[in-house]
């Protein structure tokens, strides 16, 4: 190496750390270099993480952000360990969601979806698609995704379109597909069907209705409800049997107001005496738990509602008009015809749909379902016999809750975007086709007259085929063999139902084996408010591209991995990010240190270690080996913080401070050690790091080979190897130092509490300790400025103004004489103790009032307590330093 070339190194590191001028130039240069595609060689064993594909509903927002962080950081640390580590890219269609975004944006040009007709609207889409779509990957760009891009799939595109049909039929031939009339969530505003999932649940403050239902054989049964407008819809009474209150009417018929159809009064254990009147109302077409009634006393089941929310004609005079218009008016004919009683306030759980906020009607509705026991009874199995693991192991009970308590799936929506159930219908012979590919004829009856079921399928159906439909399944295909299963699904804890548990239950049913082996779940990001980061709530400074420009892309991914613990929400706060890019100039400005040493000793044969180096690379291997633990068990903010303490503190304060001594001494052998070990232990580091920074870690890099650093090593540092953690760590250099470290600081504290002025050398004498220690008297005269220092035995005494410490198992006097004026340090104490004694008299005079105690507020009276006790405090702390400065006898 040679001091030009070094020269020019250092020059192109001048300034701050530039993250503007780096991160597009080498994402590039990782692109094309191939280093995101997982090696071909057979003898790497494979590392697979599919990416949670984001909904194109719009661009990302700050909480992705942590998905990335976590997941680039496994992909790259893996990589780096040697694995054929492959990170699946892609986007979902989200069909309801995404319908509504492009719906709204029509209804800004005057257009609905139904102007447009399906196939207009679907162009629509997929130049939605192809807008929103790039601006996620140009996203994940900026944030330093290192995912394979030649493998990039959409959940609409031709390849998975293939997988879901293969899936649906699969499932329908094994009988685990089937079409019912039974309830459902139906949602209004999209006018599909949703799953129970999809159903956010809210405390509402309504009304309790008590409403007079007149009797067939004459007088009234009065029954509470808060939805009276399904009363339409009634086709029973019921009352618990062991009710005396009515026990007498059990088997008589009552009246629907309004409507006169004659229902009949019934005895079922459901019902709850103490609610309301303890006589409930029926209505198997609009309640579940009615549904299950009608079914144990075979009840009709009667459907009021349309698919927008309006009543149809079972609602006689009210039909065609919106459920909550027709609640009103309904309301008003049961007051003019006495038949309401009394109205109270209460306040009950409503279900929304957690899209569009819509308030959900039960209603039953043909739809088609998956008989999720089996599935859901395999996936359990799994969990429990380990071959998939939680992260944490808090969720595996909530997830094993819910296979538990699962439900039939219902599978279809109402839409016009996404997967298209296979089925046909003939038309002349009423045959139902389900098909692979498309039929052009009835396989029953030849005719051709075939209408394809309009229902298109859960988004979470395609999205469950995620992890194998990706890697070509359901053919045999090279990826499918070598990356599934998957190695890690990293992902929100709110999607652990909707998308984790759909996923396992397919991937077993499906190709026979579970999709992945550990589950990650980090938590949510919110705002400072607490309001959740999304994009049905976003607010100013919700795009990371805007935190990226003013900090970096290494600030934000390392402060989020930090800041967040595993399955725990966190707050983002954006001084977080700045100190992360505190961090980043931090390592910067180290890593130009580590270089210019580098030139200072370039040809220099270096010496032996000193006990300094001994330190820092022991502290470095327990670092290396605590970084590795970490990862490999899924504590990254742990691993991320232990870098960050240890290059911030232990190698760029402490160790750099003093290898100046060494390195600006008059040995060269021993200045070309320290450079050694400088750059041995910034080598080591940016590997470490660089999956969580993986910017300026790869700058540095090219800077520090260029400089003759790293040796033989790859050119690129996302393809340079980690290597395993050494196992030497001298014990005893690691206790040595950090006795060392405690003296100077505890001098660098008396010093600063003294009031002494930076530049100034004090002197110092340090009692006790073993010989080793006055070897390493230049590191404290350097780093405490001290001089002149001196040693002395245990138990030596010296009578004389100073101020004492221990520390390191040592004790530090300092004469204050070299500190401070005496006389003007005096006269300053006795001030402050004055001062401090009239403040502790005012407040003690204060609380010895009782009218002061007992009529002043709470908070009034606690200050002056504080203030007392502070007080009280400050006039013991100046004492004891007035006691320092008279000499003893």
């Amino acid at each position: 190496m040679t001091s030009q070339r070094s020269s020019s190194v250092l020059e192109a590191m001048a300034g701050p750390y530039d993250p503007a001028s780096v991160e597009a130039r080498l994402y590039d240069t990782w692109d094309e270099s191939g280093a995101f595609q997982p090696s071909g060689d057979p003898g790497r064993r494979p590392f697979t993480i599919a990416i949670p594909p984001p909904n194109i509903t719009g661009q990302l927002h700050n909480g992705h952000v942590l998905f990335v962080a976590y997941q680039d950081l496994m992909i790259r640390w893996q990589r780096m360990h040697g694995r054929a580590a492959l990170w699946l890219p892609g986007t979902d269609h989200a069909a309801i969601a995404t319908q509504n975004v492009i719906e709204r944006e029509l209804a800004k040009e005057g257009l609905s979806r139904h102007d447009l007709g399906r196939e207009g609207f679907e162009k629509r889409f997929w130049q939605w698609k192809d807008e929103v779509g790039n601006s996620i990957n140009d996203q994940l760009r900026r944030l330093g995704a290192s995912v394979d891009w030649t493998r990039e799939h959409f959940t609409l595109d031709e390849q998975l379109s293939r997988a879901v049909r293969e899936a649906f039929v699969r499932l329908y031939e094994k009988g685990l597909i089937y079409r019912g009339r039974y309830m459902v969530n139906w949602c209004p505003d999209d006018q599909s069907a949703i799953s129970d999932l999809e159903v956010e649940y809210q405390d509402v403050e309504g009304s309790l209705w008590h409403i007079r239902y007149p009797l067939v054989d004459g007088g009234h049964l009065t029954v509470a409800t808060t939805r009276p407008e399904t009363m339409l819809g009634d086709t029973a009474i019921a009352v618990h049997p062991d009710d005396e209150r009515y026990q007498s009417l059990v088997g008589q018929e009552a009246l629907v107001p309004g409507i006169g159809r004659r229902i009949p009064i019934i005895a079922d254990a459901f019902v709850d005496p103490e609610f309301g009147s303890g006589a409930v109302k029926v209505t198997p077409g609009h309640d579940p738990n009615d549904a299950a009634m009608g079914e144990r006393h075979d009840l009709p089941v009667i459907n009021i509602m349309n698919g927008d929310g309006t009543l149809n004609d079972n609602a006689g005079r009210w039909s065609g008009r919106d459920r909550f218009d027709a609640r009103e008016a309904y309301l008003e004919f049961l007051q003019a015809e006495g038949l309401l009683e009394r109205v109270e306030p209460h306040t009950h759980s409503v279900g929304h749909c957690s899209r569009d906020g819509a308030v959900i009607e039960p209603l039953v509705s043909e739809q088609w379902f998956v008989n999720a026991r089996p599935l859901a009874d395999a996936a359990a199995a799994a969990v429990n016999d380990g071959r998939i693991r939680f992260h944490p192991a808090r969720f595996k009970n909530e997830f094993l809750r819910w296979l538990d308590e699962i439900q039939p799936w219902c599978i279809s929506r109402q839409l016009w975007l996404g997967h298209r159930i296979p089925v046909w219908y003939c038309q002349d012979c009423g045959a139902v086709i389900v098909a692979r590919e498309d039929p052009s004829s009835c396989p029953v009856c030849g005719g051709r007259n075939l209408r394809q079921d309009p229902d298109v399928l859960d988004t979470w159906f395609s999205s469950g085929l995620w992890p194998f439909s990706t890697l070509g399944w359901p053919d045999d295909t090279p990826d499918l063999r070598r990356f599934y299963p998957t190695d890690v699904m990293e992902t929100g804890y709110d999607i652990i139902f909707f998308w984790v548990a759909r996923m396992v239950m397919l991937g077993l049913e499906l190709v026979g084996e579970v999709p992945f082996h550990d589950v990650y779940f980090h938590g949510l990001v919110r705002h400072l408010d607490g309001s959740k980061v999304s994009k049905t709530n976003y607010q100013p400074g919700d795009d990371p591209l805007e935190t990226i420009e003013a900090y970096g892309a290494d600030a934000m991914r390392f402060s989020f991995v930090t800041a967040a613990a595993p399955g725990n929400d966190m707050r983002l706060d954006l001084r977080q990010v700045e100190r992360g890019g505190h961090f980043a100039n931090k390592i910067w400005n180290g890593a130009k240190f580590v270089i210019g040493a580098m030139e200072r000793t370039s040809g220099a044969a270096a010496g032996e270690p000193s006990l300094i180096d001994r330190w820092i690379l022991s502290r470095f291997n327990q670092v290396h080996a605590d970084a590795i633990r970490d990862v490999e068990r899924f504590r990254f903010g742990e691993a991320g913080r232990t870098l960050h303490d240890f290059l911030w503190t232990e190698f760029f304060d402490w160790y750099v401070e003093a290898a100046k001594i060494r390195l600006y001494g008059d040995d060269p052998a021993a200045a070309a050690r320290t450079a050694l070990t400088l750059a041995t232990v910034l080598d080591g580091s940016l590997r470490l790091l660089h999956p969580f920074m993986p910017y300026v870690t790869e700058e540095i890099w090219r800077h520090f080979r260029a400089a003759g650093g790293a040796g033989d090593s790859p050119e690129l540092l996302i393809e340079t190897p980690i290597p395993s953690a050494s196992p030497n760590v001298d014990q005893g250099a690691i206790a040595q130092v950090r006795a060392l470290i405690e003296i100077v600081q505890s001098i660098r504290n008396a010093r600063h509490e003294s009031g002494v002025e930076a530049g100034r050398q004090v002197e110092a004498r340090v009692i006790g300790g073993d010989d080793g220690l006055e070897s390493q008297a230049v590191f404290i005269q350097r780093l405490a400025r001290v001089d002149p220092l001196t040693f002395h035995v245990a138990d030596t005494t010296f009578h004389e103004p100073a101020v004492t410490a221990r520390a390191g198992g040592v004790e530090i006097f300092l004469p204050l004489a070299g500190m401070v004026d005496l006389t003007a340090e005096r006269e300053r104490l006795a001030r402050e103790l004055a001062d401090a004694e009239a403040t502790l008299g005012r407040a003690e005079q204060l609380l010895a009032n009782p009218r002061f105690v007992e009529r002043a507020p709470e908070a009034v009276v606690a200050k002056e307590r504080d203030r007392a006790r502070a007080a009280s405090e400050r006039v013991a702390q100046v004492k004891e330093r007035q006691a320092a400065l008279v000499e003893s006898p």
